[in-house]
């Protein structure tokens, strides 16, 4: 399994390769994660325990240090020059996969990629996004499988690469969610709204603010907790205090092993909201839902389909793409008022993800077994 970063680094592919890995191991595979670090700092070689099982994450350095472009020739080297039966890339927006593509086509070894598209705080970067896919197609069509997390990105990548939507060469395997079981669950805050993911623009963390003045007309307690870290921290921190609301607002990391406090700081939350404009299929979503709390997304991307489902509730941002503070305000009242909440026993899970993926693993080594759509 390849990936640009894994745990303890945090993310959504980061998420899915530790909690898909861990079970896959569990089951009898034999699994190396092969992933990079920009840092220097983690472990070069690590093994992991899976219940009575383990397996091995190796790190490669990549370069430039302070980009997020990862390359990293070691890992290109190890790729070419070892003797894995399969590689199954995870993402798509790094120099990471492509890498990992070639070097398995190169040594004629069979690779299927998980796309696990995101978004970005620049522009520049949003736009090339086509012509990256684009790119990237030829490697894409080679692969022995593709597989979406989210029946938009499905419906993306199969424009990219030119293929029929219909055709079920993408096969669709949502991300789970799960979280550690608390002895004692707090009661939820009614009065708290809880914005989850890293602290970049693109992650809308921004409008959760501009509403968080609207709601306190009608509920003078409300108050908004940031769950992430990054970057954007002192803009974020700047606009509450242009606002007036800066005693309303804090801003938390919760370190990634510590899984119990992410199950209660979601626990708490009178409502939890995404209002990004690109996920595929988060995580921290289903996380939230998890543990039954309910989620205001914004019309975007994959969080579209949330909405489709009934799984949350959906604000439309727009022609300007910003959103409207009112209208952010009222669909978080109406989810605290009135929640809509999805059964958690319908909702994917990552047993079934490792299920699915165990399905896709066996058509590779049956190349005439076909799959559902």
């Amino acid at each position: 399994m390849v990936a640009h970063r894994c745990f303890p680094e945090i993310g959504g592919v980061e998420s899915h390769v530790e909690e898909v890995a861990g079970r896959l191991a569990a089951r009898g595979y034999e699994l190396e994660v092969l992933t990079t670090d920009r840092s220097g700092s983690l472990p070069r070689t690590e093994r992991v325990p899976a219940g009575d099982r383990s397996y091995v994450v190796r790190r490669y350095r990549a370069f430039p240090r302070e980009r997020d472009w990862y390359v990293s020739p070691g890992l290109f080297w190890a790729l070419l020059t070892g003797r894995h039966r399969l590689v199954h890339v995870q993402g798509v927006h790094t120099l990471v996969p492509p890498l990992a593509m070639l070097a398995a086509w190169l040594r004629r070894v069979p690779y299927l990629l998980t796309f696990h598209s995101g978004g970005h705080s620049s522009a520049f970067r949003e736009r090339s996004r086509g012509m990256q896919w684009r790119l990237l197609a030829p490697l894409l069509r080679r692969a022995s499988a593709l597989v979406g997390v989210s029946l938009y990105e499905r419906r993306r990548f199969n424009a990219a690469i030119g293929d029929d939507p219909e055709d079920g060469r993408i096969q669709l395997v949502r991300n789970g969610g799960s979280l550690p079981a608390l002895s004692i669950a707090p009661e939820p805050d009614l009065d708290l709204v809880v914005s989850i993911g890293r602290l970049e623009r693109y992650k809308g963390h921004h409008r959760a603010i501009e509403a968080l003045p609207v709601l306190a007309r009608t509920r003078p307690g409300i108050r908004l907790e940031i769950l992430g870290s990054g970057a954007y921290e002192s803009e974020l921190l700047a606009l509450a205090e242009r606002l007036g609301v800066s005693d309303r607002v804090s801003i938390r990391f919760i370190p990634p092993p510590d899984r119990a406090e992410m199950a209660r700081s979601l626990a708490k939350a009178g409502v939890v909201v995404l209002l990004s404009d690109y996920e595929a299929h988060p995580v921290s979503v289903m996380e939230a839902l998890v543990v039954g709390r309910p989620v205001v997304v914004a019309l975007t991307s994959g969080l579209t389909e949330l909405t489709e489902l009934d799984w949350a509730r959906g604000v439309d941002l727009g022609p300007s793409g910003e959103g409207d503070p009112e209208q952010i305000a009222a669909a978080l009242a109406e989810q605290l008022e009135s929640p809509l909440l999805p059964d958690v026993a319908e909702l994917p899970t990552w047993e079934g993800c490792v299920s699915a993926l165990e399905d896709v693993y066996a058509r590779l080594a049956d190349p005439g077994r076909r799959l559902p759509a």
